[in-house]
């Protein structure tokens, strides 16, 4: 029984440190595009 849990604990560290790893290494930058909207003030 122990050595199942400490086998769920090592494959958690590793999920967790192989997510972090995509997260600070992939491409993860959104495409960037300029938008321009008009808009009309009703200021009385």
């Amino acid at each position: 029984m122990g050595r199942l849990v400490m086998a769920l604990v090592v494959l958690a560290l590793l999920g967790v440190a192989g997510l972090a790893a995509y997260a600070y290494l992939a491409d993860l930058t959104p495409a960037q595009s300029e938008v321009k909207v008009p808009v009309t003030l009703h200021a009385d």
